[in-house]
């Protein structure tokens, strides 16, 4: 059985239908509400290291937020972008499977199999 955990907003489609596929998977799962526990940023860079992606394309970059904070401008570092996630957890692409010491985005679901 492979111990994963979820970055999940349980009012995200995706985030349920990704849940739900690891359920089915016969995972262990550790729910990480990451909307009622944000997380660090030195938890966030971690991730986007597993990722494999720059910060920007861990974001959500359709979010009001994205554009009031003004997070488009190229000249916006990432150590900015990670302290926006710090600073607006909405910001942060969900769901985000970890497992295995990878990650993944679960976006469509079944992205998140390949790390199991």
């Amino acid at each position: 059985m492979t111990n994963v955990s979820i970055i999940h907003n349980p009012r995200c489609s995706k985030s349920r239908q990704t849940l739900a596929l690891l359920e089915e998977q016969g995972c262990e799962i550790t729910i990480i509400e990451y909307l009622k526990t944000p997380l660090s940023a030195t938890e966030i860079s971690s991730i986007q290291s597993k990722l494999g992606v720059t910060p920007r394309e861990m974001m959500r970059v359709k979010e009001d937020e994205y554009k009031q904070q003004n997070l488009a401008d190229i000249n916006v570092t990432d150590a900015q972008l990670i302290q926006a996630m710090v600073n607006t957890p909405k910001l942060i692409e969900r769901p985000i499977v970890l497992a295995n010491d990878k990650a993944a985005i679960g976006r469509p679901p079944e992205n998140v199999l390949t790390i199991l």
